[in-house]
């Protein structure tokens, strides 16, 4: 691994939450850079307190320890620094993609605002971010940890998973045909990690982020469902702000939302995509 901060790598046979003993760890004066790396989680959870199991081992499960210098509103950008790690990782391994047609450069995307999604709209990550701004001081801002769950070799078909899942839901080796080296991984992704991360601290790094993050995400062009806690809308999705925000257009109005849970109804037709 190049030198980065991401150099205390804490493993972990079984834990409940990786993101919770961040917290903990850093509620107790950790420093930014530490890493929990997990075979099996029993309280892993994902956005709105849903959770995910997999045979123990199988897939790469971690949380990073992050106290980023960025304003309120731009946090979101915390998440997509660690998605957007992730995908450029995975680009790095030159993988293709099983395809009747012939095989494929495997190119993945980021649905707003926390999955990794396969070209056919399959998650394969997910990434869930959490705060404790009551704990940070002048010498080290408020943590941020931020916990992705990637589906390595699980599933290794769709007979691996539950009738509800099947469809929606896939793995590294289900897509390529071959099994993947867990560590091999986690040090492209701790890499990657880092120069998305440096980006955090600076404006125009911010910038950056988010135009990156604008051309991977596949949720732009589509029509979508935007469930929040006082209600629901449907739209179409048309852009991200500098803030890492989405933005969707509901009967010409432009909505421009923060936080919450957004489907995908269908393809759109926002020409800028």
């Amino acid at each position: 691994m190049s030198e980065t901060r991401f150099v205390d790598v804490r493993r972990f046979a079984s834990i409940d939450s990786t993101n919770r003993y961040l917290l903990d760890e850093a509620r107790a004066g950790a420093k930014e850079g530490v890493v929990a790396v997990a075979d099996h989680q029993t309280a892993g959870r994902g956005r709105l307190g849903r959770t995910w199991q997999a045979p123990s081992g199988a897939n790469l499960l971690l949380s990073v320890l992050l106290r980023p210098s960025v304003p309120a509103d731009e946090r979101h950008l915390v998440t997509a620094a660690v998605a957007l790690a992730a995908t450029d990782a995975i680009a790095a391994q030159g993988w293709t993609t099983i395809d009747t047609s012939g095989p494929e450069p495997l190119r993945i995307g980021i649905k707003w605002p926390n999955d990794l999604v396969a070209p056919d709209g399959r998650k394969l990550a997910g990434v869930l971010a959490e705060a404790d701004l009551s704990s940070g001081s002048a010498e080290m801002p408020p943590p941020v940890v931020v916990g992705i769950g990637i589906n390595l070799n699980w599933p290794a078909s769709d007979d691996d998973l539950p009738p509800e899942l099947r469809g929606a839901a896939t793995s590294l080796r289900q897509l390529t045909g071959s099994p993947v080296d867990r560590d091999v991984l986690l040090e492209g992704f701790l890499d990657r990690l880092e120069v998305r991360v440096v980006a955090l601290d600076m404006a125009d790094g911010r910038a950056s982020l988010a135009d990156a993050l604008r051309s991977g995400c596949t949720t732009l062009g589509t029509r979508v469902r935007v469930e929040l806690p006082d209600g629901s809308f449907e739209g179409t999705a048309t852009g991200i702000t500098p803030e890492g925000h989405l933005v969707v257009d509901v009967d010409g109005e432009r909505r421009t939302v923060v936080a919450g849970d957004v489907v995908h109804v269908r393809p759109g037709v926002y020409p800028g995509t």
